[in-house]
């Protein structure tokens, strides 16, 4: 890719002038580094060697390792990027490095991001989709733990409807957390970091997984019982609460590396609270309602959730009970998500 003229987030490039411009105003930057930073950018989505660097760079002039490090440093710094959570320079560790920016060429348009699909997007792709899956798992679990003894405990045969409820929904689970965490990846595809692609990521991932879900669902109980709930979780639903995983992601990517990965998980349970709240005040449903919904049209069902409206002083599980179980459903799955997605983002750039 030959051309005098590149255009990067607020960035601008040119080549035969020399100049690299933020916003219009010229940065100083040296020489060498200048040179360097046209390497990169000429390769957008590839990788650059360490060897390739010393011969269009340094053109055989003999130097350590640390002046490249330095090199790429001073670059970072004009870029305002962080080598934790790049934007622009992404490292691959004793290799080289990496542009990993949406490049628009002379005066071209935005059209199609230079780094899509390089090994490394789909590394990352597969990584992040893969910790979110295993996020999603473990609120499941612990979901699934917590609806069984409030529900389903009781008497004889008490222990076995636990394991079914936390089998159920920890499935349910993964298969949510599926649907948004490789749709925020896919974001990723086409725009790098975190913001407002995430966010949108996350909801098309959760609207299209709830609502295949609800329609085999709801056709499965059709099937094999002849009638089915009124009104289960779906599509609607999935969106809003991936949403709140992606707005929490970005909010948590936003913190600093330095504070530990629970701090970095507190704006995601805090977004997955409003979420879970919200949905059954606008009259949805999330696990806990789709359950109840589930065992009001199966009379000889021993799933019983009163004992949760109990503790707030409902006759059976009201409105209250719902507002609280699903602001509990949406922390868990919100903070356990930004949690191994986040691990997982660390591993990347270690």
């Amino acid at each position: 890719m030959k051309s005098d003229s590149f255009r990067f987030g607020r960035f601008t490039l040119d080549v035969e002038s020399r100049l690299l411009c933020r916003d219009g105003a010229a940065l100083d930057v040296s020489s060498r580094y200048f040179d360097a930073l046209v390497l990169l950018v000429r390769n957008a989505g590839g990788l650059v060697p360490k060897d390739k660097f010393m011969d269009d760079v340094w053109r055989g002039v003999p130097v350590t390792d640390e002046a490249l490090t330095q090199c790429i440093r001073s670059l970072r710094r004009a870029l305002d990027d962080d080598a934790a959570r790049p934007s622009f320079i992404e490292t691959v560790p004793k290799h080289g490095y990496r542009f990993i920016a949406a490049v628009v060429v002379g005066d071209a348009m935005p059209a199609a991001r230079l780094a899509i699909a390089s090994k490394s997007d789909w590394r990352r792709f597969w990584a992040l989709g893969g910790a979110g899956i295993v996020g999603g798992g473990v609120a499941g679990l612990l979901g699934g733990v917590f609806y069984g003894f409030s529900g389903g405990f009781q008497g004889m045969g008490g222990a076995s409807i636990v394991l079914v409820l936390t089998a159920l929904t920890v499935l349910i689970a993964l298969i949510g957390a599926a649907g948004v965490s490789f749709g925020m990846a896919a974001a990723g595809l086409f725009k790098s970091g975190y913001g407002a692609f995430t966010i949108l990521g996350g909801a098309a991932g959760g609207f299209v997984i709830g609502g295949i879900v609800k329609l085999l669902g709801l056709d499965a109980f059709h099937l094999l019982l002849g009638q089915s709930p009124a009104h289960i979780t779906g599509a609607l639903e999935g969106a809003v609460l991936g949403g709140a995983v992606g707005l929490g992601l970005w909010l948590g990517s936003r913190t600093p590396p330095t504070q530990t990965l629970l701090c970095r998980m507190l704006p995601a349970a805090a977004m997955g609270a409003v979420a879970g709240v919200a949905i059954p005040v606008a009259g949805g449903q999330l696990l806990g309602g789709s359950l109840n919904a589930l065992a009001e049209v199966l009379p000889q069902s021993r799933l019983r959730l009163d004992q949760i409206g109990a503790l707030f002083g409902e006759s059976g599980f009201g409105p209250i009970s719902q507002m609280a179980t699903g602001g509990l459903e949406g922390i868990l799955f919100a903070a356990c998500m930004t949690g191994a997605i986040l691990l997982a983002e660390r591993q990347l750039t270690e």
